[in-house]
C-alpha cells in the first residue's frame, strides 16, 4: 500500500500509523492507538518491575588469625542473608607475611562451605584476587521456592487475644468507676454537712453581734466630770 494511501486510512479510522519493522523490505507498518500502546508499555514495564527480585551481595570478611566466636558470629549472619534470598562473598583478607600462609585461610573458607551447605551453593571458588582470597555462596534454589510458598501467618488468633485484654480491661475500668463513686458519695454529704454547719454558726454569731449593739444602745449615756463638779 502507498504511505499516502495509509495514512489516509489511519486517519479515516482515527488511528496511527506507526512503522514496527523499518529494516524489513518493504517496510512494515501498523494502524494503532500510539497513545494506548505507549500506556500499555509502561504498564508492562511497571508489572515486570513489581515482580523482579533485587539480589544483593553481601560482604563477610575473616583474617587467617580469626578466633572461633568471631567466626561464629560472621556464620550467622551469613545464614541470615541466605535466608532471605541475598549472596554472600567471604574474604580473607591477608597482611605481610601472611600471604606465605594461604592455607590458613583456605582452610577457613572450607569450613565455612561446609557449615553453609544446608542453605548455599558455592558460586565462586575460593581463589586470589591481590591481598584476599574470597568465595561467593549462593541461596539454594529450593530454600528459595520454599520461602515463595510458604503461606502467610493469619492474624485471626491475634485480633482475638487483643479483643480479650480489651474487655477484661472494660470490666476493670467499670469496677473502679464503681469503687470512686461509692468512695465519694460520703465525702461529698460530709462536705454539705459541714458547709450547714459553718453558715449556722455564722448566722449565730451575726445575731449575736446584733444583740450586743441593742443593748449597748439601749443604756444611758454616762455623765461627763464636768456636769459633776458643777454639781
Amino acid at each position: 500500500m502507498d504511505t499516502r494511501d495509509a495514512v489516509a486510512k489511519a486517519r479515516q479510522m482515527g488511528l496511527d500509523l506507526v512503522e514496527i519493522a523499518p529494516n524489513a523490505k518493504p517496510p512494515v507498518c501498523k494502524l494503532i492507538d500510539y497513545g494506548k500502546f505507549l500506556y500499555e508499555q509502561k504498564k508492562k514495564a511497571h508489572e515486570a518491575k513489581k515482580k523482579q527480585v533485587t539480589v544483593q551481595v553481601k560482604e563477610i570478611k575473616f583474617r587467617p588469625g580469626t578466633d572461633d566466636h568471631d567466626y561464629d558470629y560472621r556464620k550467622e549472619n551469613a545464614r541470615k542473608w541466605l535466608n532471605d534470598g541475598d549472596k554472600v562473598r567471604a574474604a580473607i583478607a591477608f597482611r605481610g607475611r601472611e600471604m606465605t600462609h594461604r592455607e590458613l585461610g583456605a582452610k577457613i573458607l572450607k569450613k565455612l562451605t561446609v557449615d553453609l551447605a544446608d542453605l548455599a551453593d558455592v558460586e565462586v571458588y575460593p581463589k586470589m584476587e591481590g591481598y584476599q582470597m574470597f568465595t561467593i555462596f549462593i541461596p539454594k534454589k529450593a530454600k528459595v521456592a520454599e520461602k515463595k510458598a510458604a503461606p502467610k501467618p493469619e492474624r485471626k488468633e491475634e485480633g482475638d487475644q487483643r479483643k480479650a485484654p480489651t474487655k477484661a480491661a472494660k470490666e476493670a475500668a467499670d469496677a473502679k468507676n464503681e469503687a470512686e463513686t461509692v468512695a465519694v458519695e460520703p465525702v461529698g454529704t460530709l462536705a454539705v454537712a459541714l458547709e450547714a454547719a459553718e453558715k449556722k454558726t455564722e448566722a449565730a454569731e451575726k445575731k449575736k453581734k446584733a444583740a450586743a449593739a441593742k443593748k449597748e444602745a439601749e443604756q444611758p449615756a454616762p455623765e461627763s466630770a464636768e456636769e459633776t463638779e458643777d454639781s
